[in-house]
C-alpha cells in the first residue's frame, strides 16, 4: 500500500471518529451512525490493501 493510500484512509478513519463523537456529543444518532460507517468503510480498504500488498509483495 502505498503512503498516499494509507493516509488517506487515516484521514478518513479520524473524520468518522470525528463526526461520531460529535453525534455522541449532541445525540444525534444520525450522525453518530455516519461516523462509524466511515470508521468502517476506512478499515475496510485498509484490509483490502493488506491483502493485495500480500500478493504482490509489497510488504
Amino acid at each position: 500500500m502505498g503512503l498516499d493510500d494509507d493516509i488517506k484512509h487515516n484521514l478518513e478513519d479520524a473524520k468518522g471518529k470525528a463526526k461520531e463523537a460529535v453525534g455522541d456529543a449532541t445525540d444525534n444518532e444520525r450522525l453518530q451512525a455516519e461516523g462509524q460507517g466511515e470508521q468502517f468503510g476506512a478499515k475496510m480498504k485498509k484490509a483490502g490493501d493488506d491483502v493485495k500488498d500480500a500478493f504482490t509483495g509489497d510488504r
